[in-house]
């Protein structure tokens, strides 16, 4: 049996330059006139719904595995391919909860927390504390955001937040105040008042 040829395989680092590249011929031929660049555009176009077609086709004998799917969309080349040809099996909220779930170890390196608040109306708000302020804290909301359009391009907008303020303690001495006075118990007034209902005795 003839051994099949090595296929020479392209890692991230390489599939990006040449996605680029892409973008700039198209671009060029858009605005180059003629028959040949109308057919050339056409060429791309009809190739392009081809291989969406295919790779859909792949998305659904994948369904049937989880661990299938979730190593398909969880591939940088092949979550942009089945989000350009509208055919990622996850929902949008699923998408914005990996983009963070991505993004939560390398902001832990700066110091910083990140949180889904929630999505809705295609709006994802995003929670962010960040040590840093200034500069680099809108470096990091910028970040935030371009990241988790990726994952979910079809969002409106990504409005990323501080976290919400912890409720604040009240204060043990204010419990035994009485509405309708204004000047608060003294100290060993509130420990003999609490002291029996601690001890589980009466008043």
């Amino acid at each position: 049996m003839d051994e099949q040829p090595d296929v020479q395989r392209l890692d991230d680092a390489a599939v990006e330059p040449r996605l680029a590249r892409l973008d700039a011929v198209l671009g060029q031929l858009e605005q180059t006139p003629g028959r040949t660049a109308d057919l050339a555009l056409e060429a791309v176009e009809i190739l392009t719904e081809v291989y969406g077609e295919a790779l859909a086709r792949v998305t659904e004998l994948a369904a049937d595995s989880p661990r299938a799917l979730d190593r398909l969309t969880g591939d940088e080349l092949l979550r942009h391919l089945l989000l350009l040809h509208r055919i990622h099996p996850d929902p949008l909220d699923r998408r914005v909860a990996r983009a963070v779930d991505d993004l939560r170890p390398q902001l832990r390196t700066q110091g910083a927390e990140i949180a889904l608040v929630g999505v809705q109306d295609e709006v994802a708000r995003i929670s962010l504390s960040a040590s840093s302020c200034g500069g680099g804290g809108a470096a990091l909301r910028d970040l935030v955001r371009e990241h988790v359009m990726t994952f979910a391009p079809e969002l409106s907008a990504v409005d990323v937040v501080a976290p919400a303020a912890a409720p604040a303690l009240i204060p043990v001495a204010t419990l035994w105040q009485r509405p309708d006075r204004t000047d608060a118990a003294p100290t060993s007034e509130v420990g003999r008042a609490a002291g029996p209902l601690a001890l589980g005795g009466t008043a």
